[in-house]
């Protein structure tokens, strides 16, 4: 196993923890957002960059390269590492979300699932076996088992089945997997949002001892309450001494309430694709840059962050930038991952010093000082013995 993960502090009223993570590119603490670079890149955003901005991981998708530049380039540059000049942790996904994402364009069997380009009309079969084979080539420090994504909104057979056949395409999965020294393969837990089937997922995926576990099938437009049960639910079940990475969170009321129910690590394109639309995250909400009243507004995006847009550049020269240069686009994406990078660090400090319910109590009240909290989040916290409403 190429991966070493321990407990270094507990919130001693939520699930929440502190961990250090080792893989072989890096080590890194959670809980922690992982930006997503789909083709090997974040877009608009150089590797110097990212590392200049303290990014400790980032994430590639499996079925993209797979298809561009092809898992051939990839080997022979040395990996994804070498081939994007990036010296720090990646995770890959192994392509299953495209089941979802791509459905028009999907096929789906117990043998694999069958793509078709968006790009060129190709087809590729993508099997357990051929995901493996694609992220052993990237070599990646955490590599995603393909599992059998059906929508979360889908109900009865359909999701059964895609529950059973995730936990048989892990045992494939494994059986493929040839660089078991350098990469760690996670289990993907499924089955909607019924908690007998998830709990059944969860008792198969962990005989299978996984180096850390994700959980799948969220995020997808379900109920908040429904998600935030289905959360807590499988934290309750997974291990305490293995990372738990829950799929596809970026919102900030997501990542501050999932942390308090026990997850690890999150990814998300929201906050580099928002930003592509002049959306620039902070802890009061996002502030719209095109929008006119930022024409004579001198100040930072945020006074307290300390990323080279802020440092350097005012609301009104990015929103005159955004009008017609795509360098306002990048100066939001910096900042954007500055801010993610400077929530999750907040959050890890105040677990340390245990004194997260403070740390949430404040962030709900800078992020909604009308104090009309959303319902799951006040339910969820209160889960966990934090009460928003007194």
């Amino acid at each position: 196993m190429a991966l070493q993960f321990k407990i270094e502090a507990k919130c001693s009223v939520t699930k929440a923890r502190v961990a250090e993570i080792n893989l072989p590119h890096n080590t890194f603490h959670t809980p922690i957002f992982m930006h997503v670079g789909t083709q090997g890149t974040i877009k608009g955003v150089t590797t110097k960059q990212l590392n200049d901005l303290g990014v400790p991981i980032i994430l590639g998708n499996t079925y993209h390269l797979g298809h561009r530049p092809g898992p051939e380039v990839v080997d022979a540059a040395g990996g994804l590492h070498k081939f994007m000049n990036w010296d720090k942790a990646i995770l890959t996904d192994s392509g299953g979300f495209q089941m979802v994402s791509l459905l028009k364009l999907a096929e789906c069997t117990e043998n694999g699932v069958k793509f078709r380009s968006p790009h060129n009309g190709t087809e590729m079969q993508l099997t357990p076996e051929h995901s493996m084979a694609i992220q052993n080539a990237l070599e990646s420090d955490i590599m995603m088992q393909l599992d059998d994504v059906i929508h979360v909104l889908v109900k009865g057979e359909r999701m059964h089945q895609g529950m059973e056949r995730s936990i048989r395409w892990l045992d494939r999965c494994q059986t493929a997997h040839k660089k078991t020294d350098k990469q760690n393969l996670f289990g993907i837990i499924q089955g909607g949002l019924e908690s007998e089937w998830r709990k059944t997922c969860l008792k198969e995926m962990i005989k299978r001892d996984c180096p850390g576990y994700a959980i799948g099938g969220l995020s997808g437009g379900e109920e908040k309450s429904d998600f935030w049960k289905t959360v807590s639910l499988c934290t309750d079940y997974l291990p305490q001494t293995k990372p738990r990475y829950l799929m596809g969170v970026g919102y900030q009321v997501e990542l501050v309430v999932c942390s308090a129910l026990g997850c690890d690590m999150y990814d998300c394109v929201f906050p580099t694709r928002t930003a592509r639309f002049g959306s620039a995250l902070v802890r009061t909400g996002q502030l719209q840059l095109k929008n006119k009243q930022y024409l004579t507004d001198l100040t930072p995006i945020d006074k307290d962050c300390t990323c080279l847009t802020c440092k350097t550049y005012t609301r009104s020269y990015i929103h005159c930038l955004l009008a017609e240069d795509t360098t306002g686009v990048v100066l939001v994406t910096i900042h954007n991952i500055a801010h993610q990078l400077r929530l999750m660090s907040d959050i890890r400090d105040a677990i340390r010093k245990d004194q997260f319910p403070q740390f949430i109590q404040k962030f709900f009240i800078t992020l909604f000082p009308d104090k009309k909290y959303p319902e799951w989040a006040v339910d969820a916290l209160n889960s966990v013995n934090i009460k928003l409403l007194n």
